[in-house]
């Protein structure tokens, strides 16, 4: 069994898997090269498969009394006026929950979690270069060497590790850019509204105890902006380029007095998850674009297998070999969603939108099925 890991990055899932690590008696030195720990202002979705890994680690009730929102209902609607198209009824996940959160507060949580566990955080280290040979070590900026049993980088989508575990091609622009902003509310419904248009659509959705409203908008357009989430934009950007949504979204929007702008970039999954005692989790892997809500909770399902695999003495591509396909899966089903969301005015855009509104009425059951394979995953098991 390996005694001791660095983890570099207390993201999401470098803090779950640090967490999980300690929890097993290994003692964990978590790295972090920001000065404290947080996070950009920004809701998420936590659904069944990630919510599994957080009740797992005794979590649950901590997120709801941090304002966690128990979602009820997805709804896709038409961008003109709003008119629901379909709504898919989430209570119908059998024993399942799926929650709004601020990310803020998972993050608070799960660093709580890893410092009552034991985890040595360390901030303010910026981890240079990583070896992943006889004994793992990591360099820090300044010069200084770490090593220890294992390192893991968790360390987003400019992984350290990445460079020298599986380099790979370089990521390319998709063509859609996507503005965040959370705006106030009172009494938000607890359910994730998606207003679909021709080229680009608008997701939102209430967090900290439906005080908050997160919303998330997505254009396909040639200009290119670049990646990352903490670039300022002007809000009446946003409102231009969706000026002909009406309904509730428009409402919306005229509140919106901050708002960020990045671009979404596609990164294919890594060939190579692991070499030696160093292994890459979450974004470091496999990021992914925002049309399925699962970069959250497919880091967390990365978090508790690599715990299991790094403590239980499973060889090194075994890791790899229970959470590749899944992730490759997962990923294509998003990339499928931006299309269908997305779809021009005709015949096409008609045809799709009737198919829904029949499904959710004469199969309800049969629409949420179809998630099943994501949602119904438990790692935990």
């Amino acid at each position: 069994m390996i005694k001791d890991v660095i983890v570099v990055g207390a993201g999401i899932g470098g803090l779950a898997c640090a967490t999980a690590l300690a929890r097993k008696g290994v003692a964990v030195t978590l790295l972090e090269q920001a000065s404290e720990i947080t996070e950009v202002g920004a809701g998420l979705q936590v659904s069944p498969n990630g919510l599994a890994v957080l009740r797992a680690l005794g979590l649950e009730e901590a997120l709801m009394q941090s304002g966690a929102v128990r979602a009820r209902a997805v709804v896709l609607a038409d961008y003109r006026e709003g008119r629901d198209v379909v709504q898919l009824d989430l209570t119908r996940l059998k024993n399942q929950q799926y929650l709004f959160m601020h990310r803020h507060d998972l993050i608070t949580t799960l660093a709580q979690a890893a410092q009552q566990a034991g985890v040595s955080i360390t901030l303010g280290q910026k981890v240079v270069a990583v070896s992943s040979g006889d004994v793992p070590s990591v360099t820090l900026e300044g010069g200084a060497t770490l090593s220890a049993g294992a390192v893991v980088c968790a360390d987003g989508v400019h992984s350290i590790g990445r460079q020298v575990i599986s380099p790979g091609p370089a990521p390319g622009f998709t063509g859609q850019v996507a503005w965040r902003a959370m705006i106030p509310a009172t009494d938000a419904a607890p359910e994730v509204r998606v207003s679909m248009g021709p080229g680009r659509h608008i997701v939102s959705y209430p967090i900290r105890a439906g005080r908050l409203m997160n919303i998330v908008a997505v254009q396909e357009r040639e200009a290119w902006a670049v990646e990352g989430w903490q670039h300022a934009d002007d809000p009446d950007n946003l409102r231009a380029a969706f000026a002909e949504f009406g309904g509730p979204m428009r409402e919306l929007l005229s509140q919106v007095q901050e708002v960020k702008l990045w671009g979404l970039f596609r990164h294919p999954v890594v060939e190579t998850w692991q070499s030696g005692n160093v292994a890459l989790l979450g974004d470091a892997a496999h990021p992914t674009l925002p049309f399925l809500a699962q970069g959250a909770n497919l880091a967390l399902e990365d978090a508790w297998v690599l715990a299991e695999c790094l403590t239980s003495g499973a060889p090194s591509g075994r890791y790899q070999a229970l959470r590749r396909a899944r992730a490759v899966r997962v990923i294509a089903a998003a990339n499928k969603n931006a299309w269908k969301y997305h779809l021009p005015e005709g015949p096409l855009r008609a045809l799709a939108h009737m198919g829904l509104s029949l499904g959710g009425r004469v199969a309800p059951g049969m629409m949420m099925r179809q998630f099943d394979w994501i949602y119904g995953h438990d790692v935990t098991a």
